[in-house]
């Protein structure tokens, strides 16, 4: 991962592969909580994630870089937690 957002911005390459992440991320999150709504108490963001999906796939042009840079930073670690807890 970039060590600063100046780096993340100027890596077109890095920030499509990041983009296409989340979507494969957002899409997973998706079929879990239609399968078991449960889902939904036990990942904090899950509505936010599947959003997030739908915003990348569908109004790309909207998706700023400081909004996936705060994702990366700040909220993929907590769902990285929530899974580590869930998969124990």
């Amino acid at each position: 991962m970039p060590k600063s957002f100046s780096e993340y911005q100027k890596n077109h390459l890095l920030k499509r592969a990041i983009e296409r992440n989340l979507e494969i991320i957002g899409e997973a999150m998706n079929r879990i909580v239609t399968k078991d709504p449960d889902y939904l108490n036990k990942i904090s963001e899950a509505r936010n994630i599947v959003g997030l999906r739908n915003q990348i796939i569908h109004a790309y042009n909207s998706i700023s870089d400081e909004n996936i840079w705060s994702i990366l930073i700040s909220h993929l670690p907590k769902l990285k937690e929530e899974v580590t807890i869930i998969l124990k």
